[in-house]
């Protein structure tokens, strides 16, 4: 069974984490993660230059040293840069020390101060650890654009169905993607529904 929303006892578990904006606003935001990919990541950022939309990408740290200047481009865009880990490691299966040394390990090439657990996957005193200086970061929409076994239809549809104001939604810039076939139209569909897109709450980090 496929969820589109978070656990709700999540919430209780990180209390300080972000899972949505709290705002009545028609407002969204886009975030990616797993890239930076040479092939995918500039086809999507065009998309969103043609868009005039900002966004927020968690970059493994081992593809952002090897593609920095992908991660460069992110950046001089306009789109916010956060820590995915320097691999994607499941928190449920790494102890703390190891898991916390792999998003400093990443933090040079990425940021040292939002962070996206893989998978989000996270235990509770890993989040305690790198709370104190993260401002971590889940979503509130995942359409499994990652999932072969899912048209880009099929991940369009799940986003028209299940967007809400203050929505963070988590696509992926990787080949496995289907993001390529249906981002501009779910743009498109989202903007003449009245939303607007932001990064806005990132911008500093």
């Amino acid at each position: 069974m496929r969820l589109s929303r978070p656990f709700f006892l999540l919430k209780l578990f990180y209390p300080r984490a972000v899972f949505r904006f709290r705002t009545d606003e028609k407002v969204l935001c886009l975030t990616f993660d797993d890239g930076p990919d040479p092939d995918t990541t500039p086809a999507v950022l065009d998309i969103l230059s043609a868009r005039n939309v900002k966004a927020v990408f968690f970059c493994r740290g081992g593809n952002a040293e090897f593609h920095h200047k992908l991660v460069n481009r992110i950046r001089s865009e306009g789109h916010v840069v956060g820590n995915h880990g320097y691999r994607h490691l499941d928190g449920w299966k790494t102890n703390t020390q190891a898991y916390v040394r792999n998003f400093e390990k990443g933090a040079p090439f990425t940021s040292r101060i939002l962070l996206r657990p893989p998978y989000g996957r996270i235990r509770p005193r890993q989040y305690r650890e790198l709370s104190k200086g993260y401002r971590i970061v889940f979503w509130d929409l995942m359409p499994w654009d990652f999932d072969s076994r899912l048209s880009g239809t099929r991940v369009f549809e799940i986003l028209k169905r299940r967007i809400r104001p203050g929505s963070v939604i988590v696509l992926h810039d990787t080949a496995s993607s289907s993001v390529l076939s249906f981002l501009d139209e779910f743009i498109g569909y989202a903007l003449s529904e009245g939303y607007w897109f932001t990064a806005g709450i990132f911008q500093d980090n």
